[in-house]
């Protein structure tokens, strides 16, 4: 039996991993579940997963639901805000961590998981965005495995399998394009928020999403894959890929590509992180390849979405500069969800903010959050 604690257990990608653990009861075990304020569905999942701990980030709803299960008779540790998260994150009961919160909160949970020697299922790009080479520093010394959760990652992880590093010639990882694909600069200034919200083919949450419309997902998957594979710069590439049939490829110095295809569906990358170095069988629908007409291909237009040209940029420059880039794209888009501003301004404070900051080139933790807070506080004032 495996034990396992999810950050964000209410978000789309924590519900999808809770499927995979009913799907898979008589080899997974729910330690630890966490929330922000969706307390409503915590509790369900509570009665359902019976976990030890629970952290609810909202320290008011955090007494609601703690009220809710002494009415249950449920006895269930509940804590809150960030050292909750931590504690959640380091049970000492926990093999697994999955880290499936939205944003920078993930990053000291899972490095405090590390720290403690629990193995890694990551699927919150901004932790390696933000802190990727204190996490692989990290890793590296406790010796935990990190596994990642991303379709896109995951599909690299799998065409790695049985192949030396060294190998490597470039790895390119596949974006559909989101709902604006072949829009001009033009055609963007007009975009809606319930536009950018209609993802093509994925269902996920509001703020990713976005990122998805912006291509900054792709940029953030960009910065996440250098850590996560230790590769240059210029080994990581995209490509727009409409069908999100082919989820990444690796292309090997021989030039002989391997790609991996599935149907877009989260549960596979999160069944194989959850039970890695196995794979284990399940009833989720396999590609018919009789109905599978095209698979088509294109280079991404970075001049109508400047976001990934960003993070390339992010990465050229190094240090703190991604953090940076992480930290104002989260406020950006917490501003266009909430129509403080329009779809084409995210990426304008994106450069913005880039531009005003002065670059720590070997961050430790204390920098990464301080830097991390000036940029979150810069970025509201851009108008």
């Amino acid at each position: 039996m495996k034990n396992i604690s999810i950050l964000g257990s209410t978000g789309s990608i924590g519900t999808q991993a809770l499927e995979v653990v009913s799907e898979n009861s008589n080899a997974l075990n729910i330690v630890g579940l966490t929330t922000n304020t969706s307390i409503e569905l915590l509790e369900k999942q509570i009665v359902t997963y019976s976990p030890r701990i629970v952290c609810v980030m909202d320290s008011d709803s955090a007494l609601i639901l703690e009220k809710r299960l002494k009415t249950r008779g449920l006895a269930v540790e509940v804590v809150t805000g960030l050292e909750g998260l931590i504690a959640v994150a380091t049970a000492s009961e926990n093999d697994l961590l999955l880290t499936a919160v939205s944003g920078m909160i993930g990053l000291q949970p899972t490095l405090a998981a590390i720290d403690a020697g629990i193995d890694i299922a990551l699927a919150n790009k901004e932790t390696l965005v933000a802190g990727g080479q204190l996490v692989m520093d990290a890793v590296a010394t406790s010796g935990v495995s990190l596994l990642p959760v991303d379709s896109e990652h995951c599909a690299i992880f799998q065409c790695l399998m049985g192949n030396k590093h060294e190998e490597i010639d470039r790895i390119i990882i596949t974006a559909s394009g989101g709902p604006f694909r072949g829009y001009t600069p033009k055609q963007l200034e007009s975009v809606t928020l319930a536009q950018a919200l209609k993802h093509p083919n994925w269902s996920m949450g509001k703020k990713i999403t976005i990122d998805s419309a912006t291509l900054m997902n792709k940029g953030l998957e960009v910065i996440e894959a250098k850590w996560l594979f230790n590769l240059c710069n210029n080994q990581i590439d995209v490509v727009v890929h409409p069908q999100s049939i082919i989820h990444s490829m690796v292309e090997f110095i021989d030039h002989s590509t391997i790609a991996q295809l599935g149907m877009p569906d989260m549960a596979l990358p999160i069944q194989i992180a959850f039970f890695y170095p196995k794979r284990v069988a399940n009833n989720r629908p396999s590609l018919d390849f009789s109905l599978i007409r095209e698979l088509t291909f294109a280079e991404p237009d970075r001049i109508a979405f400047p976001c990934l040209q960003l993070a390339y940029d992010a990465l050229e420059t190094g240090g703190t500069m991604a953090c940076v880039l992480n930290a104002a794209n989260e406020i950006a888009v917490s501003r266009f969800l909430n129509q403080e501003i329009q779809f084409l301004d995210i990426p304008r404070i994106n450069r913005q903010v880039m531009e005003q900051h002065q670059v720590i080139a070997r961050p430790n933790l204390d920098d990464v959050l301080a830097v991390d807070a000036w940029a979150r506080e810069i970025s509201q004032a851009y108008h």
